[in-house]
């Protein structure tokens, strides 16, 4: 059957083959029509007519063959042939790999992603963290302007080919997450609001009028995007989603959107019996984002810890500009107090936003519930050149990183030190539009050290070829060596408990600003990172090497750590 929500409309019809069927009112549901005598068979075109106007697809449109433009399709979901039995694959213990269909592989598909898991799976990984597969204008682009948040990116592979890829992941044993993007849509192609108020005035965002989750008609955009949620673990077998910009998701309402969510997730978590989960991107340092719904906090599973990376990266790199200047001052104190506290502006004063910024974490709070990363495609792509850490860099961030008390992620080709970059690049098919964002991205970096032409353009080709991974590099020198510190640091991670130990109140770390030296403690074990030009003694004695990125001077029986160099150790 055919439904759709059109509240100010007054007649509606659905197209199909060329025919227009009437839809009636749905007495059960104000402002639903309905129509249950056209052709409605897996792979059926079809659009809806609003008031004799052109035809528009569905706003719950399951697949978009030709685009976003084009005309919906229905999906049968049921008649995928799942091969793989799966009980899910829960957060805790977990190492996640943030993945780009459209740069993992230069094809840019579902089938070409899963013909390399069996990469992950020697690296260690237990999901793959997919960035959002939703359909948007043109073949390339970061996926962040969909605009069908039911359906699956067509040059990817459509909606097969994603399950394709979730079913080939769990034959290895590996889950899948799924970024999708609640807090606004893309500006081209976006129809929602021809058929109801799916935005509103009343608030404001970066990408302008806000996703209707409090003014009048919310009821039924809050049901909308929920139901895209449980859509995407119910019928493509998702282990959890990651939530883009929940800071931007502004709802003034008694029960917020992300406790109604969450909790819709929890119960259809129970009903699959499979383990489901809920990351959050926050820019507030919040606790209440991960607190129970219980105790008035949303209820997510998880959240990402940018302070943490705003850390690692102001250590290994020694910049300073923007978010990192509060980081840079004192770099080993702000890597020490991350790793033991999660964040630095847990209500300290934050100099990039010229106020006090965060509350701190409560000591009973699971690490676990923070995500760690030293790369993600934004810390990345937002660069003007979107470089990536060096490998001398990422040898001893891998340390920090995959060593911490929190959830580990990495980002694609990180775990070889990929030289290749990873930049912004789109594909509008509206000129207007891919003029704006090229000329939006050269003023962005204007004044600050970057001439317009230096800054690639995202609408060229080549600027999606270069972000595409060299999967030539990971045999080779120095790329392989890096590799295997990946592969041995994550291997220890899964055999060691202390390091999956989500207890923060257990975890300390020592350091020393001018020797460039962090030590952190866990139980028995000892990671210690050089982060200096020159070897650097530790305060380790009686120690046993369990993994360490170089060779470690031998006939002493203190540590003495080799310039940009990491060790873990047992101390009896």
């Amino acid at each position: 059957m055919y439904e759709v929500w059109a509240p100010d409309a007054g007649r509606v019809a659905v197209r199909v083959a060329g025919t227009d069927h009437p839809m009636d009112p749905d007495p059960r549901r104000p402002g639903w029509w309905r129509c249950a005598t056209a052709p409605y068979r897996d792979g059926t075109r079809y659009a809806f007519v609003l008031d004799g106007g052109e035809p528009l697809p569905d706003p719950r449109s399951r697949r978009q063959p030709d685009g976003p433009e084009g005309a919906s399709a229905v999906v049968d979901h049921d008649r995928f042939a799942w091969s793989t039995p799966w009980h899910g694959r829960p957060l805790p213990g977990a190492v996640l790999y943030e993945l780009h269909v459209g740069t993992f592989t230069e094809e840019g598909t579902f089938d070409a992603a899963a013909a390399r898991l069996d990469h992950l799976v020697a690296l260690g990984v237990t999901h793959v963290a997919l960035m959002p597969v939703c359909p948007f204008p043109g073949r390339h682009g970061w996926g962040y302007e969909g605009v069908c948040l039911w359906a699956v990116h067509e040059p990817y592979g459509g909606p097969d080919g994603l399950k394709r890829l979730v079913d080939a992941a769990h034959a290895h044993g590996l889950g899948v997450v799924l970024d999708v993007v609640h807090n606004h849509l893309g500006p081209s192609g976006n129809h929602l609001p021809r058929f109801g108020p799916y935005f509103t005035d009343t608030h404001h965002t970066p990408w302008g009028a806000a996703v209707n989750l409090d003014a009048p008609g919310s009821d039924e955009v809050r049901d909308f995007l929920i139901g895209s949620a449980l859509a995407w673990l119910r019928d493509y077998r998702l282990d959890g989603l990651r939530l883009d910009a929940v800071h931007a998701l502004v709802d003034t309402r008694a029960e917020h959107f992300l406790a109604e969510l969450s909790a819709a997730v929890d119960r259809l978590a129970a009903a699959t019996g499979r383990p489901l989960f809920l990351i959050a991107e926050s820019d507030l340092n919040d606790p209440r984002t991960t607190a129970p719904r219980q105790a008035g906090g949303l209820g997510l599973h998880a959240q990402w810890s940018d302070d943490f990376h705003h850390a690692v990266h102001a250590a290994v790199t020694g910049e300073s500009q923007g978010y990192y200047a509060d980081f840079a001052r004192a770099p080993m104190a702000a890597l020490a107090k991350t790793l033991t506290r999660v964040w630095l502006h847990d209500g300290t004063y934050s100099s990039f936003r010229g106020r006090r910024h965060g509350r701190p974490v409560p000591s009973d709070v699971p690490a676990h519930r923070f995500l760690g990363y030293a790369q993600t495609h934004d810390q990345i792509g937002n660069r003007a050149l979107g470089d990536r850490l060096t490998v001398r860099q990422l040898t001893v961030a891998a340390a920090l990183v995959l060593t911490a008390p929190f959830t580990p992620m990495l980002f694609m080709g990180e775990e070889w030190g990929a030289a290749t970059p990873w930049q912004f690049f789109t594909d509008h098919t509206d000129p207007e539009l891919a003029a704006a964002v090229r000329d939006g991205r050269r003023r962005e970096f204007a004044g600050h050290g970057w001439s317009a032409e230096e800054i690639p353009d995202p609408q060229d080709p080549a600027t999606r070829l270069r972000s595409c991974l060299d999967w030539s590099q990971p045999h080779r020198e120095p790329h392989a060596g890096l590799l295997r510190w990946y592969r041995e640091l994550i291997a220890l991670r899964a055999t060691e408990p202390e390091l999956t130990d989500p207890d923060l109140t257990a975890v300390e770390a020592v350091h020393d600003e001018e020797a460039r030296w962090i030590l952190l403690r866990r139980g028995s074990l000892r990671t210690a990172v050089n982060l200096s030009d020159s070897p650097r003694t530790l305060p380790v004695t009686g120690h046993h090497v369990l993994v360490a990125s170089a060779k470690l001077p031998p006939g002493t029986d203190r540590l003495v750590l080799p310039p940009w160099s990491a060790a873990v150790v047992r101390e009896p």
